[in-house]
C-alpha cells in the first residue's frame, strides 16, 4: 500500500465519514484499511476517495464513502454475522474487514437461502426494495438500501422481527438507480 493512498483513505474518513455523524470506530478502521481504489475501473481510480459515486460496472455504482458509512452504521454490523452484499463491492470489503461472513451477489442474480442473513446491503439505488431481499433476512436481520423514484432518494433501514418487516427512513441520498431496478412507468396525463 502506498503512503499516498493510505493518507487519502485516512483523509476520507476524517473529512467525509467522521463529520457525517459516524462515530463507529470499527467502521472507521475498516474504511481506513480497505483499498477502495482497487474496486474502481482504472480510469476512475483517482476518484476512489472523492465525495462521489463511482460507476464500477455498467449500471452499477459504489455509494459515496460517507453514505456507505452512514448506511453501515445504521445496520449495526457485528463480527460473526452473515451478510448478503448486493451490488455492493465496497460495503462488502468493509464488512469483511469488520469480521462478517459476506456473500457477494450481483443485483440481477437469484437470491439464495431465504431467511439466512443478519445483514443485507446494496450500494445502488432501487425504486423499492425487492421482496426477495426482504425475504433473505433472518429474524432480527437488517437491510440497508437507497430507495429512489424521483430526483431525491432516501436510505432506508428494514428490520425483520419474528412476524413482520418494518422500515425506518435514514437520510437523503441521490445515487443513480441501478439498471433493472427503475420504477415501473405508468400512464400520466
Amino acid at each position: 500500500m502506498s503512503a499516498d493512498l493510505a493518507a487519502e483513505r485516512t483523509n476520507m474518513v476524517d473529512s467525509q465519514v467522521r463529520p457525517s455523524d459516524v462515530p463507529d470506530l470499527a467502521i472507521q478502521d475498516a474504511m481506513r484499511a480497505v483499498a477502495r481504489e482497487d474496486l474502481a475501473p482504472a480510469a476512475k481510480r483517482r476518484l476512489a476517495y472523492a465525495d462521489a459515486e463511482i460507476e464500477y460496472a455498467p449500471g452499477r455504482w459504489m455509494l459515496r464513502p460517507r453514505e456507505v458509512a452512514k448506511l453501515l452504521q445504521a445496520l449495526r454490523p457485528r463480527a460473526g454475522e452473515t451478510c448478503l452484499a448486493i451490488a455492493a463491492p465496497y460495503a462488502a470489503q468493509v464488512l469483511e474487514a469488520m469480521g462478517l461472513a459476506v456473500t457477494r451477489l450481483d443485483a440481477l442474480d437469484a437470491i439464495p437461502a431465504s431467511g439466512s442473513y443478519d445483514v443485507v446491503v446494496c450500494e445502488g439505488a432501487v425504486a423499492r426494495a425487492p421482496a426477495a431481499w426482504l425475504a433473505a433476512l433472518a429474524p432480527g436481520g437488517r437491510l440497508g438500501v437507497v430507495e429512489r423514484d424521483g430526483p431525491i432518494g432516501r436510505a432506508v433501514l428494514y428490520l425483520r422481527s419474528a412476524g413482520a418487516v418494518g422500515s425506518l427512513p435514514l437520510f437523503d441520498s441521490t445515487p443513480p438507480i441501478m439498471a433493472g431496478f427503475e420504477a415501473p412507468r405508468g400512464f400520466v396525463f
